[in-house]
């Protein structure tokens, strides 16, 4: 069937070609109108109470984000005017200060002390600008950047919604080069490994249009996190250039045995889909572990990446062959003598010291697994942001001047007793490392007539059934101080209203620890029992798929062992997605060999020869398949200014050196100790008792 599949391919090789290249317009208009989201928070479960309070504060309060203003040498009249100007810009709801409790003709230290200190430095004034949309929001974000150009240099606003402004201005000024940065080193290894200069120019056209027609379609998810968006072309590239190489080499070997190349060609196709849709399937099974995160980041770049491995095989099978012989006469004139040789003499030397591979990997195993266990994690989102940007410089300047390392909302019941409020405040203040906490009641007392208070301060602070306080805490967000005080103050406004909330960046940040420590688990595991299947299957051995996941799994331990023993933290995500991404595109390398050492023990050959044998002809492959990985996220890492970006990428990319040397080096060692037990246990070879061949 798909060589009459391939066959239709070879005819119509010239209407393919063309319709591939009209596809590329929906494909870009797709792109360009699917949204791209840049808050990482607003993928925490909406299960979630903190998640439920957001949307709550919305339909109550009108109110989805919040920023803190720091205003810098200027009298109370030139800070009303500026608050008018704030108030003016669309999506803005209100904005909050010290003319909205005592007008400013009374001197500002007739205010209570916990509201002065909150307001005011020796220096400077503190504004809270209340936006009617959610952080991530394109208005809020449009907001952000309007009031940048509002105030001044005078100025600074910080907060997450100023963190994610400054993410998205970051990303769409890197993202463009990430993909030129990919391509040029990837285009750079297949000259080094391929037999023409012509061909990489055709790999990386049809990956390229494979890599848009993904982004392209991602229109019907209706938006994608930054992270994916910046990922997906570096990954797609990464992990499917092997399917363009296998389809070339069969071409090539079959050409001298057909009359006509269209014949080969049809061959051609029907082998590369056969092999292709094989070894696809660990590389979809790594992917597919992402979907089972409550984490729905996880999700995203999971379905994504999934439909981009099907993009892949897609492609090598319809555009890359109609492309190949269209343009045959390019490939045969800039035919060349292959830069990287024949590697016999590596596999040799590799394979003949098996026994130091087996020493190095019981040295290396357990401080391996002790510092991948152990890696020092962060989840604060702007710790691995460029100091100098406008966000960065806002929140140091908060939490120098003011004190203010978060700033978080209490959503309480409103009909609560004055007393009861007050109380309940005065308790919040007492928690270790709370600076202030603002509420109708501390900032006007208990004891206060309501009817005196300001309509657009009760606006602010009270809704039909609810009502607000703010907290400052000194602690940074997504540190354990932080977390136990939020527990703590949990525990007081349960004890006063039991369906009271905590809402803000430090509480989400909290829960976004606990859900993805536990994503951490579910994830590896997963993707583990999910190809340990897929090899059983294959192999039909039981044996196998043991050796092969442990080998790997090595892999990954070392490769995150490496930040651990340097002391250098990750970004949360990072560890999430690094070990199925690193096991289920770098499987294939040690399939690649274990296929060809089967092949070879089932025709009767001795383990020594068929490891010998099967080590040779995987070698080059596998090199050329680790630095076509390496070389499509190496620059990225290196470039990127976003560590959720470069952190990733930095561990793909050794991650695939790291698989590369393991495999190459391991695992003929792990053949020639457990051949025996591979025999017995492994399909054809137990059936015709191998193991009796020594």
């Amino acid at each position: 069937m798909m060589v009459h599949f391939g066959k239709f391919i070879a005819k119509h090789r010239l209407f393919i070609f063309l319709l591939s290249l009209l596809l590329l317009i929906p494909s870009a208009l797709g792109y360009i109108a699917t949204r791209i989201n840049y808050d990482v928070l607003s993928y925490l479960p909406d299960t979630l109470e903190t998640v439920a309070g957001q949307d709550i504060l919305v339909d109550d309060f009108g109110m989805g984000a919040f920023s803190m203003v720091i205003v810098e040498g200027m009298e109370h009249q030139d800070v009303v005017r500026l608050e008018e100007r704030i108030e003016s810009i669309e999506h803005v709801k209100d904005v909050l200060w010290y003319d909205d409790i005592l007008d400013i003709s009374i001197p500002e230290m007739m205010l209570p002390s916990d509201l002065h200190d909150a307001l005011f430095t020796e220096n400077s004034t503190m504004m809270i600008a209340l936006f009617d949309q959610t952080t991530s929001a394109d208005a809020t974000m449009d907001a952000i950047s309007t009031m940048r150009a509002e105030v001044g240099k005078e100025c600074f606003i910080s907060g997450m919604s100023g963190i994610v402004t400054d993410i998205k201005n970051l990303a769409l000024k890197e993202m463009p080069v990430y993909v030129l940065i990919a391509s040029l080193l990837s285009m750079l290894v297949l000259m080094l490994t391929l037999e023409s200069a012509f061909v990489p120019v055709l790999f990386l056209t049809s990956i390229g249009m494979a890599v848009l027609f993904n982004l392209g379609s991602n229109i019907f998810l209706g938006e994608i996190s930054y992270i994916t968006q910046a990922l997906t072309a570096v990954l797609q590239l990464g992990v499917t250039m092997d399917y363009s190489i296998f389809l070339l080499s069969s071409y090539e070997e079959l050409k001298p045995s057909y009359k006509h190349r269209e014949d080969a060609m049809a061959e051609a196709i029907s082998r590369t889909f056969t092999s292709v849709a094989g070894g696809s399937t660990t590389t979809i099974a790594g992917f597919a572990a992402l979907l089972f995160m409550t984490f729905t980041l996880g999700r995203d770049l999971g379905i994504v990446m999934i439909k981009g491995v099907f993009m892949g095989v897609f492609c090598c099978i319809t555009v890359l062959p109609a492309m190949i012989l269209l343009f045959e006469k390019a490939i045969q004139k800039t035919t060349h003598k292959p830069v990287i040789p024949a590697l016999t003499g590596l596999s040799d030397f590799l394979t003949r010291f098996n026994k130091l591979w087996l020493v190095l990997f019981l040295v290396l195993l357990l401080p391996a697994k002790y510092g991948n266990d152990h890696v020092d994690l962060y989840y604060n989102l702007d710790s691995g942001l460029p100091k100098d940007l406008e966000s960065s410089i806002a929140n140091t300047k908060l939490s120098d001047e003011y004190n203010m390392s978060s700033v978080y909302m209490l959503m309480f019941d409103s009909q609560l007793d004055a007393m009861d409020k007050s109380d309940m405040i005065e308790q919040i203040k007492k928690t270790d490392g709370v600076q202030w906490a603002l509420g109708l009641s501390s900032i006007l007392g208990s004891s206060f007539p309501e009817s005196f208070i300001p309509s657009d301060l009760l606006e602010i602070f009270r809704s039909n059934n609810r009502e607000l306080a703010f907290v400052c805490s000194d602690f940074p967000t997504a540190t354990d101080p932080a977390n136990k005080q939020i527990a703590a103050i949990n525990e007081i406004l349960k004890s006063h209203d039991k369906d009271a909330m905590i809402i803000g960046e430090a509480p989400l940040m909290k829960d976004l620890q606990d859900v993805t420590d536990i994503d951490l688990q579910t994830v590896n595991t997963i993707s583990m029992a999910a190809i340990f299947l897929i090899i059983m299957i294959v192999f039909k051995s039981i044996s196998l798929p043991f050796i092969l996941v442990m080998v790997i799994e090595f892999a990954i331990f070392v490769n995150m062992a490496i930040p651990y023993y340097a002391g250098t933290p990750l970004p949360f995500v990072a560890s999430i997605v690094i070990g199925t991404i690193q096991l289920g595109a770098t499987i294939d390398y040690a399939i690649l060999m274990t296929n060809r050492y089967v092949s070879e023990r089932t025709q009767g050959l001795s383990k020594k020869e068929a490891i010998q044998i099967a080590h040779r002809t995987s070698t080059k492959p596998i090199i050329t398949s680790g630095l076509s990985f390496f070389a499509a996220t190496f620059g990225v890492g290196l470039y990127s200014s976003i560590d959720m970006i470069s952190a990733i990428t930095n561990l793909l990319s050794r991650g695939a050196v790291i698989s590369t040397i393991v495999v190459l080096g391991l695992l003929p060692a792990m053949f020639m100790i457990f051949d025996p037990l591979i025999c017995r246990t492994t399909g054809e070879l137990r059936k015709q008792k191998v193991w009796k061949t020594t």
